[in-house]
């Protein structure tokens, strides 16, 4: 053995309890309530003990019991002090109960702490403990040594195969999370490939048609105002302008689906005071700002942006206010207009073809929530997910 494997503890994962079924963990407290409740009739069955003397002794044991959580708590978090005064503490507690007359639970202190000592401790203080634990455990049995010997060695060997099994236990432990989580990496470097892929093609085909189209009806509109006026003419310009618009909105939201996809996106507040910008509308931010994720990011916008293209549709004119909230565990955002009441369906017909019914369905493919109906002005949307 070399120095650090004296000095070194049993990794955090080993000394760390696996979790159990329901069952298998009433069958363990089952079974050392059937221990403990033994040696408390060995220790109490014969009536030497006066009742005081019975209750002093219950109380002890309680408190060994409260101490042995304790440092199987305290070695947990790898705190040699506390560790090794509770562990003394023990051990002491067992002379204190053979002096009294309690050999019994003498005996279970100092060969379960002999165990687990050589279990969950560093070597180079485990050793000491456990061979003060074994001796005096020897002195009271006063057994020929053959069988001491056997008994301490069984007990010390008990306590390493008990390390080196929950250290087994542990390095298992450590690399299922390691796989786990090179797993996930994997996951979503491919996911990330694939939205990269994704963006490529949008770029390559429909922002290109998009521009192209917003060229084509720049050139008709500039050709078309250069004919004298008349109503055939005012006609097609006012047409021509509507469509060389909706193609500039369209254009305008595939780069911001490109920037999603590719993970290139302005923080949501900036994004919503340039949404608002011209209009009047104010944006508050509430809480802890945040980085989102790209889904969350993405939802909040399209919402935001659904919900004021349906104020400037159905209220125009009308006052909005923005607020952007982060939570603990989510991002909410509210939009409310200062316009007349309006039917509950009515947000479902937007301009864009994204009403209320797409809003609230991709709220819910990610957990999250929305509300949308008219409030004591005007009309509210609420939306929340986590984030």
């Amino acid at each position: 053995m070399n120095r650090r494997t004296w000095t070194s503890w049993p990794s955090k994962e080993a000394l760390t309890p696996t979790p159990r079924t329901r069952a298998r963990a009433m069958i363990g407290r089952f079974v050392w309530t059937a221990v403990f409740a033994g040696f408390l009739w060995d220790a109490f069955r014969d009536g030497r003990f006066a009742l005081w003397q019975v209750a002093v002794g219950l109380a002890v044991t309680v408190g060994c019991a409260v101490a042995g959580r304790a440092f199987f708590v305290t070695t947990r978090g790898h705190r040699l002090g506390p560790s090794l005064g509770l562990m003394v503490l023990l051990i002491a507690v067992a002379f204190m109960a053979r002096e009294m007359g309690g050999g019994a639970l003498a005996v279970a202190l100092w060969c379960g702490c002999a165990v687990v000592a050589m279990e969950r401790l560093p070597l180079f203080a485990a050793v000491p403990l456990t061979a003060v634990a074994l001796i005096a455990y020897a002195v009271v049995k006063g057994d020929g040594w053959p069988t001491t010997v056997i008994t301490t060695g069984s007990l010390c060997l008990g306590g390493y195969v008990l390390r080196l099994d929950a250290e087994a236990r542990g390095s298992s432990q450590r690399l299922l999370a390691q796989e786990r989580a090179a797993r996930e990496a994997e996951a979503g470097t491919a996911a990330l490939a694939e939205r990269s892929r994704i963006a490529r093609e949008i770029h390559d085909v429909l922002a290109h048609s998009l521009s192209a189209q917003l060229v084509h009806l720049e050139a008709a509109r500039l050709l078309i105002e250069r004919e004298s006026p008349a109503e055939f003419r005012d006609q097609v310009l006012e047409r021509v302008v509507a469509a060389r618009s909706m193609a500039l909105d369209g254009l305008t939201e595939t780069r911001q689906a490109l920037s999603a996809l590719r993970g290139e996106m302005t923080p949501v507040e900036d994004f919503l005071r340039q949404l608002v910008a011209g209009q009047p509308a104010e944006v508050a931010v509430a809480g802890e700002r945040r980085e989102l994720t790209a889904e969350a990011s993405q939802t909040v916008r399209r919402v935001a942006q659904e919900a004021l293209t349906n104020t400037r549709k159905h209220a125009p004119g009308a006052v909005v206010s923005v607020r952007l909230e982060y939570q603990p565990d989510a991002v909410a955002l509210e939009v409310r207009d200062s316009g007349g009441r309006r039917p509950a369906g009515e947000l479902a017909v937007s301009g864009s073809g994204y009403g209320l019914v797409g809003m609230r369905e991709r709220a819910e493919l990610l957990g999250g929530t929305l509300r949308a109906g008219p409030d004591e002005e005007g009309f509210v949307v609420n939306l929340r997910v986590p984030a």
